[in-house]
Order: C-alpha cells, then structure tokens, then sequence
C-alpha cells in the first residue's frame, strides 16, 4: 500500500532530542524553542512568534487577544478544518461562513465582504494547499472596515504572496507542525503576531496567565495571575525535533515541489481533456507542493475512484466537509447556499504527497488513475 502520508526523520531530529534532555531542561521554552524562535524571525521577518502545541491552540490563543466575546461575529470559509473556527465559538462568537472561488478552495473577498457589519471583529483566512487567498482584496477589506485578519497558514510554510511570507501580512497568523505538514514535529504549532501590541499580552496568555517570561528575562521581580490564558508552551522535545527538520527545509521542500511538479506534469493530460480538475496557482502566490489534489466531477466519481485507488493499493483520501452544513453548526447557521465550499466538499480527492515517496510511485499513482478515466 503507498500510504496518503509518512512522517520524516531527517537527520538529526533524535540526536536534538537527546541533547535537550541531556540539557536538564525539556519543559516549554527550552534551548530548541529558541532556536526555532529565532529561526523564523529571522528567516521570514516574523515580528514576533511562539510555539504552541498545535496550531489549534495558536488560533485560541488569536481569539483570547482579539477578546473574542459572545455576540462578536467572525467571518471564515466554510471549507475549512474545525479548528479555524472552533477557537473562536469558544469564544462565544458566531461564525458568518464564506464561500470559496468557483477554481479553487481559497476564500472568496467578494464573499467575505458580503458578510461584513458592524459585530464583525476578524476575518480568518486559510491558506488552502500552501497557496496564498488574494491577501491584496483581504487586507483593503480589513483596513476599510478597520478589522483585524488572522491567517490560518496550517499548510502554508515556506510560502509566498508577492514577495511576502505567508503568515506575516494579518494581524496573527497560525502554523502547523502536524505529522502531515511539509515540516512536523509530530504535534505543534506557532502563533505568529505582527502587530507588537499585542505581544506583551501574548506571553501572558500562553504563560497561563501569568507574566513568567517578564521575570525570567528580569523584568520583574516576581511573577503571578495576571490575565486569562492557558497552558500552551509545547515540551522542548518537540521543538528539538522541529528544529532539526527546519535545518533541512530547503532539502525537504525541493523534494516535495519535483513530486507535486511530476503529478502535474503526468496529469495534465486528464485535466486538459477535463475529466479533471487540477490545482489552480496564482501569478502572485508561490507554490509550496503542501498537497496535490484532483477535482473529480461529483460525488460518485470520487467515491469510485477511492475505491479504485485502494483496491490498487493507493491510499487517496477526501478532505474537508463544509462547516455550515456540520452536524454542530447547520442549525445555527442561516446564511446563503455555498456552492463552491460543497463542491468541493464533494469532489476534492488528494494523492499521496510525503518526502520519501519516489518519482516511480509518482507514475504508478498518475497511470492508476488515467486508467480509472480510460474505463
């Protein structure tokens, strides 16, 4: 069976966990959180960041800053995953769903700019696949309506709008380091903040509440309950094992592009003769190969297709289904059909895309499913 995904040792990911526990220090913000701290600083011009323990707990932490409270009204895609939104209805908030573009699964300005008021407190954007929503029409958005954008860039490291990191153009934005990310660490997240109002008040929350990181940098000489917040800080280990796989970023992201490149390139066939959809990219986005995936034409197509790929040994798996029509949500929900978040629901399929998997799987996948087309 070629897997949909399998995590990455590297190199030195376990030599970085022995050496942080021969440190004496494996608890949160450790050396290896530093490192990974000032890794993205300075690599991408991040103004401030922190790990977290997911990128769950990174949103959460973007609704406690932004003081999230019952009666608020936050605008995201519907297709998306649960935890985009989830942070912010634990907040008490409503949810005001957008819908995607009609080509690909990023979230429609036109869309959000409907659902605009004056209970509007942020716009929450992803990233789908790595490749940049029009962060152009969002931010105009933003600063006309004077509310704050948090990126959900889950999938989207090591990637570009015009130039610009995906992640330090909003207000915060949130990373994921889950085993089936370009970079992992298993579990793990990071909150990035690039407004520096908020950064003081950021360390608090993750602290518990408590303004720990003020007094072990001898700001005060004491530290207590200062805030609201939680446990976010992920162990040292954690970050031991990000940082290792961060050092080869380059090597690991060359690798993903030829394997997204070579299905593109074997299945450009199918799409052209539009028996399938294929990934659409943007002038103005990079493409960091996060997922490949195919658009089929409905629902039973899909749910063929799946069952043909397994039966070949293929693991190919759907992704998101719509939030405004989940069990949880579609009774509280009273907005406008999204036509383009239950397309895509229904006919989104992804292909195995991991750093191990080889050129020649590659090919046995794309001719799997041009023999599928052919029957």
């Amino acid at each position: 069976m070629i897997p949909f995904n399998k995590p990455y040792l590297h190199g030195k990911e376990l030599v970085y966990i022995s050496e942080a526990v021969a440190s004496g220090k494996i608890s949160g913000d450790g050396l290896f959180t530093k490192k990974c701290h000032d890794y993205f600083e300075r690599k991408y011009n991040f103004k401030k960041v922190l790990l977290t323990t997911s990128c769950t707990d990174a949103l959460e932490m973007a609704a406690i800053l932004l003081d999230i409270k019952p009666g608020d009204e936050i605008i995201a895609p519907s297709f998306t995953f649960v935890s985009t939104v989830n942070a912010f209805a634990l907040r008490g908030a409503t949810i005001k769903f957008a819908d995607s573009y009609s080509d690909n699964p990023n979230v429609d300005p036109k869309s959000v700019l409907s659902l605009i008021n004056k209970k509007t407190k942020a716009i929450v954007v992803v990233h789908y696949a790595g490749v940049a929503c029009d962060m152009q029409e969002i931010m105009r958005i933003s600063e006309k309506y004077n509310v704050p954008v948090v990126e959900d860039a889950a999938q989207a490291i090591d990637s570009f709008y015009r130039d610009r990191p995906l992640g330090s153009i909003g207000t915060f934005a949130t990373f994921s380091f889950h085993e089936t990310k370009n970079i992992i660490a298993g579990e793990g997240g990071m909150l990035v903040i690039n407004d520096e109002r908020y950064i003081n008040r950021a360390e608090v929350i993750r602290e518990k509440g408590t303004n720990r990181a003020s007094f072990f940098r001898g700001e005060v000489n004491k530290y207590g309950w200062v805030d609201i917040g939680s446990s976010f800080l992920p162990s040292d280990i954690i970050a031991a094992y990000l940082y290792a796989q961060l050092e080869n970023i380059d090597a690991i992201q060359q690798k993903r592009k030829a394997i997204w490149d070579r299905y593109y390139q074997n299945l450009s066939n199918l799409g052209e003769n539009c028996k399938i959809g294929l990934p659409v990219l943007t002038p103005d986005s990079t493409n960091n190969a996060h997922m490949f995936y195919i658009i089929c034409a409905d629902l039973d197509t899909r749910t063929r297709l799946i069952s043909f790929m397994k039966e070949n040994n293929v693991h190919t798996v759907f992704h998101y289904l719509s939030l405004h029509k989940s069990e949880f949500y579609s009774k509280l929900y009273e907005g406008k059909d999204l036509i383009n978040s239950d397309r895509f629901t229904d006919t989104l399929l992804r292909l195995p895309l991991f750093y191990e998997l080889e050129i020649s799987q590659v090919d046995e996948i794309c001719n799997l499913i041009a023999s599928f087309y052919s029957e």
